[in-house]
């Protein structure tokens, strides 16, 4: 039940080297907390993905997260966690496959993006234009020509 008990899994995290945690799980009342709990205990600074875990009903899931909160664990979405990777627009490398994961799976902000894109093109993010209309980089270790076009057109594609 808690993945923290098991000596393989501390030296696994142990190897990494970092002092910094994310946690999800199955069952935030077993599977998030208790880890999240020794880990914290350990020396590590934790962050528990609340909407990466589901508890036993609702209930059990608040009161899991709000005990991992009260001991100081630090509670984030998989949506703060990947636009805190992202950092900024610009960041090619990753750009297009963020921008897909946010249109398809982050509702409203998924749609204020696509909002956005559609009223005022790319300018500011992506990176620099290349030529005035398309921007190139890689995203993941695909080519992405990042086209403009007009409002509410698909602006991308993977070559």
């Amino acid at each position: 039940m808690n993945a923290w008990d098991d000596q393989r899994v501390r030296d696994a995290v142990t190897q990494t080297g970092r002092s910094k945690l994310l946690i999800g799980g199955l069952w935030t009342e077993v599977c998030v907390m208790m880890p999240a709990l020794d880990a914290l205990k350990a020396g590590y600074e934790v962050y528990a993905v609340t909407d990466a875990a589901g508890g036993t009903s609702i209930e059990a899931h608040e009161m899991a997260v709000q005990r991992i909160i009260q001991a100081g664990v630090m509670p984030v979405t998989w949506q703060q966690v990947m636009l805190e990777w992202q950092r900024d627009w610009a960041r090619q490398e990753t750009y297009q496959a963020v921008v897909d994961v946010v249109r398809q799976h982050s509702g409203a902000y998924g749609m204020g993006v696509a909002y956005a894109k559609s009223m005022f093109g790319s300018a500011g993010e992506g990176g620099e234009k290349s030529n005035g209309a398309e921007r190139s980089g890689t995203a993941f270790g695909q080519t992405v020509t990042v086209t403009d076009t007009q409002p509410g057109a698909e602006a991308s594609h993977m070559h």
